[in-house]
């Protein structure tokens, strides 16, 4: 037997008598449910079930059908042509898994033998159904599903047709699946498959037989009206779903040209309340509204003012009235869910009934039907659109008609936005003059701290070249004072350079597990290298428990911070002051480490800003301690990199000031 033969030419071989008829794919899919189902109905005491599909797509549809089948029975046989994991196996029924060119990969095959019933769908795919489908599935792959495609073939419960097209398909499946002989010859023993042979080649006048005759020969005592039934109802809700899917589509089009068209008309203006104007006209035209008004709105307001409004004829005004929000449920719904509300019938509605001047003001304008919907742009509320429908009855929404109000909505808020973008554009100029003033005060700070370390030391150099007889004790002051301010000059580029890569976020941070102390004593004795033998600063304590945890972070930014909050101390605290640097736990998951001086202080009022950029008490060209105001807005920088957060706390003026961050626990 050659594998690329058709089941159906075979059978209609071997029964002359049958004539094949013309199926839509709807029409089949009707009927091998209806098969089943009488499988499934448990009438049927263990039955042989085969089906074939013609690809693998076909029968992950009906998977789960036929493993509830498999419960019924241990003669389920399931073919299909593999196209990603069907292969042959025994899991739940019998796989089998057929060669591509195989002729069953044009047919449906179900058949269903029973001690006393037995039925089978025996099709092939008409030739011009392939190859109308294998043009549209070059277009679509999705497309070789259509309904539309037709099939060749024969259903029937006669039971000599069902056991030789049963005995056709365990042909093929002994030749894919040899190993299943014995299970197979069970079932033929156990039907008497392959006993009817002769009895397929009638005389001429057998072969003139009625139907009727047919029929009462290989007699059936299952009832067979409950598929026709199945059927019908089957093609019904197809065409119902058929026609909703037409609706479907030509509300999806109604509404894309309705935002498309209202969205031309609005983004035509830069003005927010135009946009307004034009947005409420184009909706209400639209969507046949009685009435429809947009006001501008946010989730605190307690009221809105109406000023933009579109009225069919007949319909009473509300532009210029004071609308009530706080007590309106469906306001305050809109606040809840975030999302539009909407009363069917505002006589009945529990919710507006339960708000008696909600129910005042639609009983006085005549509002049946109410619809509000959030003007929204990124989870900002800017203003809400209402639809009122009067009349005596409640207004029967269309599909979709809610959905069209929220896109509507959304294209109203991205119009305002850019509306008020453009309308604030003195606001942004002023924004502009404070980033020049920035960057005018950023070059006054530079200049004057290159400037001045930068004279010095060429004003040295010139002395020391042009005065060789100076003293020795002179020139190495000459020497020194350059030095100190080449110096200066290099920690004012690095802490710029600094900053920049921390703002950039170009810096790659290592933290490793650390001793708080160990890093203390190593930003100590860094301000120690830094200070020579006729600088005095304060004395600096200590205060951390031996039982303080170990901390997790960059060692070398951890020292940085510290040596920068302790350099700042000193420079604000006078010698005869203290200097206190403390850690403690913060909570499960932190160290508080303060640095703590007794030096001037700060004001309240200043507690934020002394971490900007460039902040100086004094001024940027009247400081007596040095620096470019970079150091503390370095350290903000560090914390926030590792997670942590930085502050100040002063009583005021020459009380003292305490830096606090915080850095993240090692995890035990």
């Amino acid at each position: 037997m050659s594998i690329s033969t058709s089941v159906l030419s075979e059978l209609l071989q071997a029964v002359p008598y049958l004539r094949p008829q013309l199926y839509f794919k709807a029409s089949l899919t009707a009927l091998s449910h209806a098969m089943e189902d009488q499988v499934l109905a448990a009438t049927l005491e263990q039955p042989l079930v085969i089906a074939s599909f013609q690809r693998e797509r076909f029968y992950r549809q009906e998977a789960h059908r036929y493993q509830r089948l498999a419960l019924r029975s241990n003669q389920i046989y399931v073919l299909s042509a593999p196209e990603t994991d069907f292969a042959n196996s025994s899991e739940y029924y019998e796989k089998v898994a057929f060669e591509p060119d195989d002729g069953l990969s044009q047919e449906w095959h179900l058949v269903v033998i029973a001690n006393n019933y037995a039925t089978c769908l025996v099709c092939r795919e008409s030739l011009g159904s392939v190859a109308k489908n294998q043009q549209l599935r070059e277009i679509s792959p999705s497309l070789d599903m259509d309904t539309s495609r037709r099939f060749e073939g024969i259903w029937t419960s006669e039971r000599g047709v069902s056991l030789k097209a049963a005995d056709l398909l365990l042909n093929r499946i002994s030749v894919y699946r040899p190993e299943l002989t014995d299970k197979i010859e069970e079932a033929r023993q156990r039907f008497e498959i392959g006993e009817y042979k002769e009895s397929f080649s009638p005389t001429p006048d057998e072969a003139s037989a009625s139907v009727g005759e047919i029929i009462r020969n290989f007699s059936c005592d299952i009832d067979t009206d409950p598929f026709v039934q199945r059927l019908v109802t089957y093609l019904q809700a197809s065409q119902y779903k058929l026609h909703k899917a037409y609706r479907s589509i030509s509300a999806q089009a109604r509404k894309e040209r309705l935002v498309n068209s209202i969205s031309t008309a609005i983004r035509r203006s830069l003005n927010p309340e135009e946009v307004l104007k034009v947005a409420v006209q184009e909706l209400g035209q639209h969507l046949g509204a009685c009435r429809c008004i947009v006001y501008r709105a946010q989730k605190t307001d307690t009221q809105a003012k109406i000023e933009h409004e579109f009225l069919n004829s007949g319909v009473s005004s509300v532009r210029g009235k004071t609308w009530q929000l706080h007590n309106n449920p469906l306001f305050q719904e809109i606040i809840i869910k975030g999302d539009g509300a909407y009363f069917a019938d505002t006589e009945t509605d529990e919710r507006l009934i339960s708000s008696k001047s909600t129910a005042n003001l639609a009983k006085k304008y005549s509002i049946r039907s109410w619809l509000m919907e959030p003007v929204v742009f990124q989870g900002r509320m800017l203003g809400i659109v209402e639809l009122h429908y009067c009349g005596s009855k409640p207004h029967q929404a269309f599909p979709g008609e809610f959905d069209l109000v929220e896109a509507v909505a959304t294209q109203i808020g991205a119009a305002l936005i850019q509306a008020e973008a453009y309308a604030n554009l003195e606001d942004l100029n002023q924004q502009l003059e404070a980033l020049d003033r920035t960057r005018r005060n950023l070059i006054a700070i530079t200049g004057h701290e290159l400037r001045t370390p930068l004279s010095t030391i060429q004003v040295c150099l010139e002395s020391l070249s042009t005065e060789p007889d100076m003293p020795a004790e002179l020139r190495q002051v000459m020497l020194n004072t350059a030095l100190s301010d080449s110096d200066r000059m290099r920690k004012l580029i690095q802490d710029f350079l600094t900053l920049s890569n921390l703002e950039s976020g170009r810096i790659e941070w290592h933290p490793e597990t650390l001793t708080l102390q160990e890093c203390i004593d190593l930003a100590i004795s860094r301000i120690s290298a830094r200070v020579n033998s006729e600088t005095q600063i304060p004395a600096i304590e200590t205060e951390v428990s031996d039982s303080l945890p170990m901390v997790r972070a960059d060692g070398d930014w951890l020292v940085e911070v510290l040596a920068k909050l302790i350099d700042n101390a000193c420079k604000f605290t006078p010698p005869q002051g203290a200097i206190t640097i403390k850690g403690k736990r913060n909570g499960n998951q932190m160290v508080e480490v303060t640095v703590a001086d007794t030096g001037r202080g700060i004001e309240p009022n200043r507690l934020e800003i002394v971490f900007d950029k460039f902040y100086q008490e004094e001024g940027a060209l009247r400081r007596t301690a040095g620096g470019t105001g970079l150091g503390l807005a370095i350290c903000r920088q560090i914390v926030n990199g590792w997670g942590g957060k930085i502050w100040a706390e002063s009583t005021g003026k020459d009380k003292g000031s305490e830096f606090h961050f915080t850095v993240p626990l090692a995890v035990s």
